[in-house]
């Protein structure tokens, strides 16, 4: 099983799995980074069924929902169906489905490190940024739980705060920030009595 028919497999059950994971408090400290606009146009890059977006709307923002797994889309879909203002699209990391210099604000949660290629898609999400445009990437700090590769096909146990830094400026982002959420992201084994609790950054950058 790879990681797109894992989470077509979860789906249905992904907002119960989510919140044993982390809070509400994650998607606010991300949100609150962008110093958002009402009316403006965000994209949320790995959107699943929609934890990052459910902010946005509540912020009076346009979404574009990015996702590889169309059953992820699809329960948010049930959600959200009643807004106008979520537009749905299936692409991939590497291959984002909206024209350069588009959006005023790219968010991306837990979704980095589920990725093949995570410089690639910070440069993927800097492309769509308008100038001026803002970034805003929350994952977990590098870890050593290996449970999670395994169990939730993570491509990645987290990452070092320092090259995610870096891959920012790479991407041609200014104003660079990665700071701590103060707040952990908890999982348990399902195949044994291991569990992990990792610490989350959020990180902030401005498009040129």
């Amino acid at each position: 099983m790879n990681s797109e028919e894992y989470f077509d497999k979860v789906a249905s059950q992904w907002d119960q799995l989510r919140e044993s994971f982390f809070s509400d408090k994650v998607r606010k400290v991300a949100v609150a980074k962008a110093t958002i606009l009402p009316g403006k146009l965000a994209a949320d890059i790995g959107a699943g069924t929609g934890f990052i977006t459910e902010e946005l709307i509540q912020n009076r923002l346009k979404v574009i929902a990015i996702d590889r797994s169309e059953a992820m889309l699809e329960e948010m879909k049930k959600k959200f169906g009643g807004f106008d203002s979520v537009e749905y699209r299936i692409g991939e990391f590497n291959n984002l489905p909206i024209q350069n210099e588009t959006v005023d604000y790219v968010f991306a949660n837990m979704y980095l490190h589920h990725v093949d290629l995570p410089q690639v898609a910070i440069d993927e999400m800097a492309r769509i940024l308008k100038p001026g445009g803002k970034l805003v990437i929350t994952d977990m700090d590098e870890h050593e739980f290996e449970f999670l590769r395994k169990e939730q096909h993570d491509r990645w146990l987290g990452f070092k705060r320092e090259d995610i830094e870096l891959w920012f400026k790479q991407a041609g982002l200014k104003n660079v920030k990665v700071d701590c959420v103060d707040e952990e992201c908890c999982a348990d084994s399902a195949e044994s009595e291991e569990s992990g609790n990792v610490s989350l950054f959020v990180a902030y950058g401005e498009k040129s």
